[in-house]
């Protein structure tokens, strides 16, 4: 049996090992950094395992890869870093914890291919003792609810995210939709529009923005009489307490730090609005 291995990355060479010596065990296929074509492989692909080829990697092809984490976790497809320790170190700073699996070259290809099959049969393991408590957990949990139920569930909250970056809307969607409904604005000015027509039960919003910065759009949320009790919370890259201080003046609900972490956006939310 091979295992499918999806590939990216810069490092060329480790991606030629898979290539040239590791077809016995391996079906590989190259994809880029991008967060679509990754998305578009997996689903076509359906890879067992997803592997980043370190070499001297941007910042934004990190993030990206990072926000690709809870995608990944929800298919069971573990995320192996391979590269040069400085590398994979730097991956592990901006993506603290993304990784399942980290491999430091210079790495013999028998040994990465041990470790490789080793962790994707534990995980299958697992994966069919999980599947078996699961199965039992949700039939009780099936009961449980018939049993509770004494009329129709309360309706969807709503949420608004106001970022101007594209690929961060996409995210912060697909990590909310199960739970919430949501409309996404590319713009402060954009928000402030739908806002006119339409009701939402919590913002996001971006701090950093082209044009009306997320500060800007908060005073102007606070300033009218009909939105000014909505739940905000700030989305930053800004790390630097001065700045963070600035935004805690405009008293926001929360704030959180990008690339933004799926269960402390969840329970965010969750804490305003439930």
């Amino acid at each position: 049996m091979k295992y499918k291995v999806l590939l990216t990355g810069k490092n060329d060479s480790a991606i030629d090992d898979f290539f040239m010596q590791m077809g016995d065990n391996f079906e590989v296929l190259t994809t880029s950094t991008r967060y679509e074509d990754i998305a578009r492989h997996m689903t076509y692909f359906v890879p067992d395992i997803f592997v980043y080829c370190l070499y001297n990697e941007s910042r934004d092809d990190i993030v990206q890869i990072a926000n690709l984490k809870f995608r990944l976790s929800k298919a069971n497809i573990p995320l192996v870093i391979i590269g040069l320790k400085e590398d994979c170190d730097e991956f592990e700073r901006i993506a603290v914890n993304a990784a399942n699996l980290t491999l430091y070259r210079p790495m013999a290809v028998g040994v990465i291919q041990e470790k490789l099959i080793s962790l994707l049969k534990e995980r299958r393991f697992l994966e069919v003792v999980d599947t078996q408590s699961a199965n039992a957990a949700a039939a009780r949990k099936a009961a449980e609810q018939q049993a509770a139920r004494k009329e129709e569930p309360a309706q969807r909250k709503h949420v608004l995210v106001v970022d101007d970056n594209a690929m961060m809307l996409k995210v912060i969607k697909e990590h909310l939709h199960d739970k919430y409904d949501v409309a996404t604005a590319a713009s402060g000015k954009i928000a402030l529009k739908f806002l006119e027509r339409k009701r939402t039960d919590l913002i996001l919003l971006d701090y950093e923005m082209p044009d009306e910065s997320g500060p800007a759009v908060l005073e102007k949320l606070r300033a009218s009489d009909e939105t000014k009790d909505i739940p905000v919370i700030f989305l930053t890259g800004v790390t630097e307490s001065k700045k963070i201080k600035e935004a805690l003046v405009l008293k926001p609900q929360s704030y959180l730090l990008k690339p933004v972490d799926r269960d402390k956006l969840m329970a965010a939310i969750a804490k305003e609005i439930g």
